[in-house]
């Protein structure tokens, strides 16, 4: 059974940082391509960045690009999610999810994902 588990969101002010981790348990780490998305209140789930199986392939939404970086750590089952110059609007429970089928090339649509994190709530106060 795959299990991921999100860590890292908290309060943070605009213009500060904050590093998501997600672990992957129960499969292996290296077969998957990763993503993060975010959900706001009142809002539709968005994709937020995805990486490709070896990492050499990866892919941002433009609301993020710029600010966001994604990477991940295959000797450590894990995928970050670097968060820089944060705004108000970046207020969401964000979420990891991986795919098993699409090992090289990043995953954008969520539909795609075979397993989600419970996800983990970043606040930016403006």
């Amino acid at each position: 059974q795959v299990q991921l588990v999100e860590s890292g969101g908290r309060l943070v002010q605009a213009g500060g940082s904050l590093r998501l981790s997600c672990a992957l348990s129960g499969r292996t780490f290296g077969s998957f391509a990763m993503g993060w998305f975010r959900q706001a209140p009142g809002k539709e789930r968005e994709f937020v960045a995805a990486i490709s199986v070896s990492g050499g392939r990866i892919y941002y939404a433009g609301s993020v690009k710029g600010r966001f970086t994604i990477s991940r750590d295959n000797a450590k089952n894990t995928v970050y999610l670097q968060m820089n110059s944060l705004k108000p609007e970046d207020t969401a429970v964000y979420y990891c999810a991986a795919d098993r089928t699409s090992a090289t090339r990043p995953v954008v649509a969520s539909y795609e994902y075979d397993y989600w994190g419970q996800g983990t709530q970043v606040t930016v106060s403006s």
